[in-house]
């Protein structure tokens, strides 16, 4: 029952989620919020709720494994399996993608995470120092968006790209969308947490390794259906981008916030191997980035065979 439970709750975040974004998008809009302003703050925060969310409720409920573990095991989770699976599918042409500069701001983004973690617990002024990185970063996005859009002059072009944006939704749409993604966040939060804790008493193993494995490849799932669509549509650039933004929105966003509501102490085994996987798996994207190599089904075997001994490895 637990684990039925922790699925319906996993499925009420996601759906909740994607409500938020919808509404939330077409209410900016409508505001007159510029779309590419809306894509890189409204999108990428309502597509991290569930992961902000669950990460809020397992500190007011003194579980900061599954807080960090969501984090930690989400970003491992989006490189090695979220790259992974869409690459058996099809061919990822990551050689003609620009992610040069997003790949370094994640290589910044995890060090200065790690380092903030040797401390032994993120307080609030962690937090601030996490969300003046994520500030920095949305920044320097909305500069480079606004240059690319002076050089393209693609305004039209630019609505389009807008995840769930409708310009004809009515206004009792998009109050319910929001209504349903507000109420249902906390909800389903609130039930995955509870009952991953559950599950690890029932188990005899650590909220940490839930959190690392069970929540983190839940909340890895919405992040998993962008890839695969865009893997087999050759959008590799919105592969690559997703995961990328994905894990710096984790790492700033998520742990920058949760730790404003509440101290969350580091478990020493995050020190000894986690956070050291989870830079190890960002690196790997490297020659990706920067030598033009594009990720085949090969390289999605390697990923996916990656995924499955980590996994291993820490429930055992």
């Amino acid at each position: 029952m637990e684990w039925l439970m922790a699925g319906v709750g996993l499925l009420i975040l996601i759906l909740a989620g994607d409500f938020l974004v919808k509404g939330a998008v077409n209410l900016s809009l409508r505001i007159g919020i510029p779309s590419m302003i809306v894509s890189l703050t409204v999108v990428a925060f309502g597509t991290s709720a569930p992961e902000l969310l669950i990460s809020i409720r397992a500190v007011l409920d003194n579980l900061p494994g599954i807080a960090l573990g969501n984090v930690v095991g989400s970003n491992t989770a989006n490189v090695l399996m979220v790259l992974g699976v869409p690459a058996l599918m099809a061919t990822m042409h990551t050689a003609e993608c620009d992610s040069r500069k997003s790949f370094l701001i994640m290589i910044a983004a995890s060090l200065l995470f790690i380092g903030l973690a040797f401390t032994g617990v993120f307080t609030w002024w962690s937090g601030l120092i996490l969300l003046a990185g994520l500030l920095f970063m949305l920044t320097d996005a909305i500069n480079d968006a606004r240059l690319h859009r002076r050089e393209m002059k693609a305004a039209e072009a630019a609505e389009e790209e807008v995840e769930g944006a409708d310009p004809d939704m009515p206004w009792w749409k998009i109050i319910f969308f929001l209504a349903v993604g507000l109420i249902g966040l906390p909800c389903g939060a609130q039930i995955l947490v509870e009952n991953a804790q559950v599950i690890a008493k029932a188990f005899g193993v650590s909220d940490t390794v839930i959190g690392l494995t069970l929540v983190a490849l839940g909340t890895s799932l919405p992040e998993l259906a962008t890839t695969t669509m865009a893997a087999l549509r050759r959008q590799a650039d919105v592969a690559l981008g997703n995961v990328i933004g994905s894990n710096i929105f984790n790492l700033l966003a998520i742990i920058g916030i949760a730790s404003l509501v509440g101290p969350i102490p580091v478990d020493p085994e995050f020190l000894r191997m986690d956070l050291w996987v989870m830079l190890a798996c960002a690196l790997l994207l490297f020659p990706f980035v920067f030598l033009k190599w594009n990720i085949n089904r090969l390289w999605g075997i390697v990923f996916c065979a990656l995924y499955g001994l980590y996994v291993v490895s820490i429930v055992t």
